[in-house]
């Protein structure tokens, strides 16, 4: 609708110029008859007098119209030129709002799916078959574990794969059977997910990672950990951990592709996941991941809009969700 406003008044000046270019054109070609008539009566001598009169009239007529006409596009130009000008703030605002609250829309829907990672892993973390294959001296309870995240795994697709961990590091269980080979028994003390699944303080506590490419899963990752604790009990002592690792590539991609978007609208839009350092995570067009850093002109607001140079930016930061409060992600689409 704004759009329409602002072609509906272009059009209004188009015409209006139009015509008050043709009301200038009359009164120049009419100036130049009464002038033409003039020359001919002073010509013809007295006989002449009478349409000298009726000549000079016309010209004042035409002179009267000519300046009407310039105080008409005077008064008339600056006030369309504003009316068009404020349709074309009008359109950027709309633009500009509805951009930030798509930018919204995807930064909630990940908050929300990121939220119930970090439900899982704790949850998880406490699963009977976990602990007691952290206890020592029961091989058998380590297979048990590892079919019980196997089942979780199926049911929870949005899972690359699950690993749990004893104290020293060691991969005693996994879900996966199909990818990264050597897992089991490999050493992981080192790895970021394990030692901040160690830190956690209790089991309402946990480890939410940046995305990253895991080279022995062979995707991307977001990775969330925690510590399994001596018998399930929130204050138990840690006796290994638990690492989830989230299908980020696949997940993220649905849905920057699923905003609803014109058919129009999509070949211009770029749909952005980013960090807190503007580095692309996810992206509608597949280009820059994780290697890429967008400038948001955000103002430290938390949402909002801005135009740069040709396209419009639309921005949300992470407002979070329950208790999973965000990374301090932001969801942006670029709108050229």
């Amino acid at each position: 609708m704004p759009e329409r406003v602002v072609r509906l008044a272009e059009e209004v000046g188009r015409v209006t110029d139009e015509k008050l270019q043709g009301i200038e054109q009359v009164a120049r070609s009419t100036k130049m008859l009464a002038l033409n008539a003039l020359i001919e009566s002073a010509r013809v001598g007295d006989e002449g007098a009478g349409f000298a009169v009726v000549a000079r009239e016309v010209g004042e007529v035409a002179d009267r119209a000519r300046a009407l006409s310039e105080e008409l596009s005077g008064e008339l130009r600056p006030r369309l030129d504003e009316l068009v000008g404020l349709g074309h703030e009008l359109v950027g605002r709309v633009r500009g709002q509805r951009l930030a609250d798509l930018a919204l829309n995807v930064i909630e829907l990940l908050d929300r799916n990121l939220y119930e990672r970090s439900c899982d892993v704790r949850w998880w973390a406490t699963d009977a078959a976990l602990v007691a294959a952290l206890e020592p001296g029961d091989p058998a309870a380590a297979r048990h574990a590892g079919d019980r995240l196997a089942t979780i795994l199926r049911s929870y697709t949005v899972y690359l794969d699950l690993w749990l961990a004893d104290a020293d590091g060691r991969v005693v269980a996994r879900a996966a059977t199909d990818r990264g080979a050597g897992v089991l028994g490999s050493d992981v003390s080192r790895q970021p997910w394990f030692r901040a699944a160690m830190a956690t303080r209790d089991g309402d506590d946990y480890a939410a990672l940046d995305v990253a490419a895991d080279p022995a899963l062979g995707a991307l990752t977001a990775t969330y950990a925690t510590a399994v604790r001596e018998g399930g009990r929130a204050t138990g002592r840690p006796v290994g951990a638990l690492g989830v690792f989230f299908d980020w590539e696949r997940q993220a991609q649905a849905i920057v592709d699923g905003v609803r978007l014109a058919p129009g609208e999509r070949e211009a839009t770029r749909v952005l996941v980013l960090d807190r350092t503007g580095l692309v995570l996810a992206a509608s067009d597949r280009a820059g991941v994780l290697s890429e850093r967008v400038a948001l002109r955000t103002g430290d607001a938390a949402t909002g809009s801005y135009v740069d140079d040709d396209a419009t930016v639309g921005f949300a930061r992470t407002p979070g969700y329950e208790t999973y409060e965000g990374l301090g992600w932001y969801g942006a689409l670029v709108q050229r």
